[in-house]
């Protein structure tokens, strides 16, 4: 491709809307232009990049048995109500109607309508096990949109499942799974970490994500370096920070206006690990009253787990009629008819503070069991820095990551309410086993950039970059410096490889600039003082070191440089 006649609409200045590194960098490098909010119009070398990425994903899916379909993007809504999700969804979903007012959904994933399929077409055992996977776009009405295209309405996503007589079946369905995906994020030039995951709407039993450590994340995760625990904050296992307390008498103190932990821990000089948060939930219609340290938070993940159905905060209305204070005030000392669930880290805990159920008091001196009972002891806490592992007792460490994929166990819960049987050796009626299986296309492509960038731009590595090697000769207008170029631009195609050659009448600050914004893996350099001792200029982008080798010498040195890049990535 000569750069003459592509469109790659380069930037000087960072638009000002733009977030984070890949955002900036993909805006500015030509290869993204936003259309609206959370969604982006791919630009020729963007588009190649993505298409590089799905290749990956297709040969490693292919690998393990995968059979490629293309669904609907467009769904009915009596499948997403078989499953409960048309109303589990709310508001990220988007809904339309046809001309004949029937509702329908943008799918934002496909497990219903795979399901139907296996449900219509799956009869016997022998007809198991099956995988099947497609790349196609979905859609989430994402409330805030942002981080360029690390949270976008519209994105791409390869999606499969797999679909098993048994949960031994599924065991090895999902370990398949789970090495191709290693490969992939592998090829494509991921340093990444598998963690322990909430499945969320997904449902079913155990889930994992994959993970990149970047600054630019949005989801957080807890790892130790001694026994290789990792999983996301929201469900990892930890063992709190230890406090020390004595027993006290049970007291009533006043408090005004005091609502927040930090303002009840300043008030009475007390460590929020001293105080003990209150929390209402409302399941099923009832009250659930939720105790943790003042010091950490609920993860609603565990708490999902723990209650095995939907919940929400209680409305202010709602915890004034049951405790008989407001907001802020509120405890379990003396409440009746709800249920009291504490964390496991308030074991053991002394003379605790919380709300009196009367507004501007709390009680102080609060043993568990002495002056209450709870319902249960349960896991409901984030973890937190100073946190330990409950593996090895080692410290954990917290960081940022980029999910770019996510894994599920999803069991029978699909197959059964999309009617997915089939008739096992004895002829007994039983429900398929599934799993599902995501992975971002466009997150893999921003996460390498956040990884790899530079303070100059892009630095692609070859298993994904647009183009192989960037060709550019200094000075067009001069005879000698054309005909080596050209020379060598034919010769890299001859050998199958994707050339971009700079051939504009710039000045070459400006080409420089631009070989490094875009970022290709391998940059040759043809200029007039070099070429007048027989020599052209070859650059790795990852690296600062000039290799001047003879012009003669420059294709194989090229060629040599490429199939290295390519074997460190498997391809």
């Amino acid at each position: 491709m000569r750069l003459s006649r592509a469109f790659i609409p380069t930037l000087k200045e960072t638009p000002s809307d733009a977030e984070i590194k890949s955002h900036r960098l993909m805006l500015r490098a030509g290869m993204i232009r936003m259309h609206m909010a959370g969604v982006y119009c791919y630009l020729p070398l963007g588009w190649r990049v993505l298409r590089k990425i799905e290749g990956i994903v297709r040969e490693e899916m292919d690998r393990i048995g995968g059979q490629e379909f293309l669904l609907p993007t467009l769904s009915r809504r009596d499948l997403w109500e078989r499953t409960g999700r048309w109303t589990e969804y709310g508001d990220d979903m988007f809904r339309l109607k046809d001309r004949k007012k029937a509702d329908l959904a943008l799918a934002p994933t496909h497990e219903e309508v795979f399901s139907e399929i296996a449900a219509g077409e799956i009869r016997s055992y022998r007809d198991l096990p099956q995988t099947w996977y497609q790349i196609q776009m979905k859609f989430r009405d994402e409330p805030r949109p942002r981080s360029g295209l690390l949270r976008g309405r519209q994105f791409t996503m390869k999606d499969a499942y797999s679909f098993d007589r048994d949960w031994e079946g599924l065991d090895r369905s999902y370990a398949l799974e789970r090495e191709a995906y290693h490969r992939i994020l592998k090829r494509c030039g991921l340093d990444f970490v598998t963690v322990r995951a909430f499945s969320g709407l997904m449902g079913g039993s155990d889930s994992e994500e994959f993970m990149v450590p970047s600054e630019a994340g949005e989801d957080r995760i807890a790892r130790c370096e001694s026994c290789g625990y990792a999983a996301n904050v929201e469900v990892a296992v930890s063992v709190p920070v230890p406090t020390e307390s004595c027993a006290a008498d049970l007291k009533k103190v006043y408090t005004p206006k005091t609502k927040t932990i930090e303002q009840v821990s300043k008030f009475l000089n007390i460590s929020p690990s001293g105080l003990m948060k209150s929390l209402l939930f409302v399941t099923d219609q009832k009250p659930v009253m939720v105790l943790i340290r003042g010091d950490y938070e609920v993860s609603e993940a565990k708490l999902a787990a723990v209650l095995g159905s939907a919940f929400r905060p209680a409305e202010p209305d709602e915890v004034l009629a049951w405790t008989g204070a407001h907001v802020g005030f509120v405890g379990p000392v003396g409440l009746k008819d709800v249920e009291i669930i504490a964390d496991e880290g308030l074991k053991g805990q002394h003379n605790l503070t919380t709300g009196a159920n009367e507004d501007d008091h709390h009680r102080t001196g609060i043993e568990i069991g002495r002056d209450f009972e709870v319902s249960r002891f349960a896991d409901v806490r984030s973890a937190a820095p100073g946190d330990a592992c409950a593996a090895c007792g080692n410290a954990l460490t917290f960081g940022t990551a980029i999910e770019v994929g996510h894994i599920f166990k999803l069991g029978t819960r699909y197959a059964e309410a999309m009617g997915a049987n089939f008739l096992d050796a004895e002829g007994e009626k039983r429900p398929i086993v599934m799993g599902s299986y995501g992975i971002g296309i466009e997150r893999i492509a921003a996460s390498v950039i956040e990884q790899h960038a530079d303070k100059d731009g892009i630095v692609w590595p070859i298993s994904i970059a647009p183009f192989h090697v960037h060709l550019l000769p200094v000075n067009v207008s001069d005879a000698d410096t054309m005909k080596v170029a050209e020379a060598l631009y034919e010769d890299l195609k001859k050998h199958g490889f994707e050339v971009l050659m700079d051939d504009r009448e710039e000045r070459a600050g400006v080409k420089f600039k631009d070989a490094d914004l875009l970022g290709l893996p391998i940059r040759v350099t043809i200029g007039s003082r070099a070429l007048k001792e027989g020599n052209v200029e070859i650059k790795p982008r990852n690296s600062p070191t000039v290799f001047r080798v003879p012009k003669t010498d420059a294709i194989a040195r090229t060629v040599g440089m490429i199939r290295e890049m390519k074997r460190e990535f498997a391809l």
